[in-house]
């Protein structure tokens, strides 16, 4: 059978990847088409139609400075989707770009799934009707997910969460910490981890915030991680740090503390046992910024929060400031988010993280609790191929 997979960014290349790895196996026969990265290049054996690099653009600031890219990206998919005529067009996360694309493969009698639900119990949910409409099936990789979308009409299945194998899996052939620094060039002193996002918009908005931050810490040696396929002189522009290339789960694993622009990254992060900050400044005026906050429906907006925390009524201020104070009951990591993402209230919270106490203790105790939730017995990429090619036999 045909497939063709849509991945937009870098966490989207890996889940994907692995998905087409297992899906080779049910299907001997299978024709890969795809819009993604490097891995699902060595996965499918074959280059992608678009790399993720040139597609990975956030807010909406970012995507109307490179719309005609943008709209050159979409006619491109299209066309490719019209002339191979697959026989399930599999979109990976990135709803801005991905759900156009559900709408035109379903337009021509395409069936179409979703792996890695957009994330409408936070904000835009006005898309659900987009994903009844437009989306056969979604796999989903959040265990709190297939209630809310089946709610709304959404055929939904949890399928486990690709982090925790990937994480386990790296954990088991992690090199020596030693071995590591070696490698590296790194020093002996402690590692303060920089993770500013897989994105140019993340990237440009978050890492000046993080370097500003690790300049406090001068015991401390501050890394920055690379993302995949991003150019060395992006980082440069804002920061002077070390920048390690496509190692963010080994620099987590051997860091005190991390500083991690909120989404996939962060609940790596907690899988690594690393105490986090999370951050997430956005590029814009105050007034988007104040916007931002009061669309989003959610408390919190990392993922270790979101599976360990109970949704309820309390303001994001009282969230983060109860959970460094009086350790709330599932608020796991302390969120500094848009204009709340300054180095001084960014230093607070890691400066009572990095040392041995009663913060680092609560924040690594829910660690654990997430890792209890998210646990399954089986792959999620094994499940999503077996759903996936079940459902067109």
């Amino acid at each position: 059978m045909k497939y063709f997979f849509s991945a937009g960014e870098a966490s989207g290349d890996i889940h994907a990847s692995q998905v087409i790895n297992e899906l080779l196996k049910l299907d001997l026969e299978a024709q890969i088409a795809f819009l993604g990265g490097d891995r699902m290049a060595a996965a499918s054996g074959k280059d992608p139609l678009i790399h993720y690099s040139r597609m990975a653009f956030m807010g909406f600031i970012d995507v109307a400075a490179h719309l005609p890219q943008v709209l050159g990206n979409l006619r491109l998919a299209k066309k490719a989707i019209r002339e191979m005529r697959p026989d399930a067009v599999v979109l990976v996360d990135y709803p801005g770009f991905n759900l156009k694309l559900a709408k035109y493969a379903k337009g021509l009698g395409l069936k179409v799934y979703y792996y890695i639900a957009p994330k409408l119990w936070a904000w835009k949910s006005y898309r659900i009707k987009q994903l009844r409409r437009y989306v056969d099936r979604v796999f989903s990789i959040l265990p709190f997910e297939p209630e809310w979308f089946g709610a709304r009409g959404v055929k939904v299945d949890y399928v486990g969460n690709p982090s925790v194998e990937e994480v386990e899996a790296m954990l088991r052939s992690l090199p020596p910490k030693e071995e590591f620094f070696s490698a590296y060039g790194l020093d002996g002193r402690p590692i303060l981890a920089l993770v500013p996002g897989s994105r140019v918009g993340e990237i440009k908005a978050n890492l000046p915030v993080m370097d500003a931050v690790a300049s406090r810490h001068k015991d401390m040696q501050a890394v920055v991680a690379g993302a995949p396929s991003m150019e060395r002189e992006l980082y440069s522009r804002f920061s002077d740090l070390p920048v390690i290339d496509a190692a963010t789960l080994e620099l987590m694993a051997h860091s005190r503390a991390a500083l991690v622009t909120s989404g996939t990254a962060s609940l790596e992060c907690a899988l690594a046992d690393c105490p986090q900050v999370v951050c997430y400044r956005a590029v814009g005026w105050k007034w988007a910024h104040d916007i931002f906050l009061h669309i989003l429906k959610i408390p919190y907006a990392s993922l270790p929060n979101l599976i360990a925390g109970k949704i309820d009524r309390k303001t994001r201020d009282e969230v983060n400031r109860e959970a460094v104070v009086t350790g709330v009951r599932g608020c796991v990591v302390p969120e500094m988010l848009v204009h709340n993402c300054t180095p001084d209230n960014v230093d607070r919270e890691l400066s009572r993280l990095i040392p041995d106490g009663k913060a680092r203790e609560k924040q690594l105790k829910g660690y654990a609790e997430v890792r209890s939730i998210l646990h399954t017995d089986s792959s999620a990429a094994a499940n999503v191929a077996r759903l996936l090619y079940d459902s067109l036999k």
